[in-house]
């Protein structure tokens, strides 16, 4: 199986304050993996980590098959182009239109024609749900979930090998939350991108996740399969689980 990305003993430290502590894992190509954690536990850092944006204190990491620390300016924007990154708030500009916010990165970086772009980030909202009804208005004119959905769509307009996910169900109510699952699992299949995804929400990872990496305080607790992470033997996942999704025997048959 193709390994895009290899993390390799990864710790970081800021300032007299460990983030993560020798963190292992590999994600392979086409699968749908997920970070899963408490608030605090360090999740987001090692997205941060897998873009560049920290460098290691310790240990590598590789995106891929190259080290991320290693690479000059030009080759990390080049990783990064293959990369789509929906963040937590959606993080859309909100002087921008819709449209606009979808081709960001060609706005900035291309030679397109307005009539192209137009038509681009159209083909990117119907992807994600959306029509060309929200192509002219403006950030605050849209609800939570299509706001989110306007991220993704922004995310996957380069067309990226990895799409990293940040809290992609935070802030939405349960019904738009499974929307949102629905839609990661879509992308996967129709574009063959491959998913990391950050989360806390135990639902959510458990409907997408082909697998799942358990982490605490910095440290890698457990990384398997959905059955191996519900079947765990170690207290703390088995204590996560079961206040996340109820009673284990429940969560099996769920």
């Amino acid at each position: 199986m193709k390994v895009l990305v290899k993390v390799e003993n990864l710790s970081l430290k800021i300032g007299d304050r460990v983030i993560l502590k020798d963190v292992s894992f590999e994600v392979y190509d086409g699968e749908i993996f997920t970070i899963l954690g408490g608030s605090g536990s360090g999740k987001t850092t090692i997205t941060k980590c897998i873009v560049g944006l920290y460098r290691p204190t310790a240990g590598r990491v590789e995106v891929f098959g190259k080290d991320i620390s290693k690479l000059n300016q030009i080759e990390l924007d080049q990783i990064r182009r293959n990369i789509g990154y929906v963040f937590q708030g959606a993080a859309l500009f909100d002087s921008l239109k819709v449209w606009e916010n979808v081709v960001f990165y060609h706005l900035e970086h291309g030679k397109m024609k307005e009539e192209e772009l137009k038509s681009l980030a159209l083909q990117c909202l119907s992807m994600v749900g959306l029509s060309e009804r929200e192509l002219e208005l403006f950030p605050s004119e849209l609800s939570g979930g299509m706001r989110k959905r306007v991220g993704i769509a922004r995310a996957i307009a380069t067309q990226p090998t990895l799409i990293i996910y940040d809290e992609p169900t935070s802030g939405l109510d349960p019904i738009t939350s499974r929307l949102i699952d629905e839609l990661i699992l879509s992308l996967r299949n129709r574009t063959g991108s491959t998913a990391i995804v950050v989360s806390h929400d135990l639902v959510s990872a458990f409907s997408i996740s082909d697998r799942i990496l358990v982490l605490r305080e910095g440290e890698v607790l457990q990384v398997g399969t959905k059955e191996e992470i519900l079947n765990s033997h170690i207290p703390f996942v088995r204590e996560f689980i079961k206040k996340g999704l109820g009673d284990l025997q429940d969560a099996r048959r769920g």
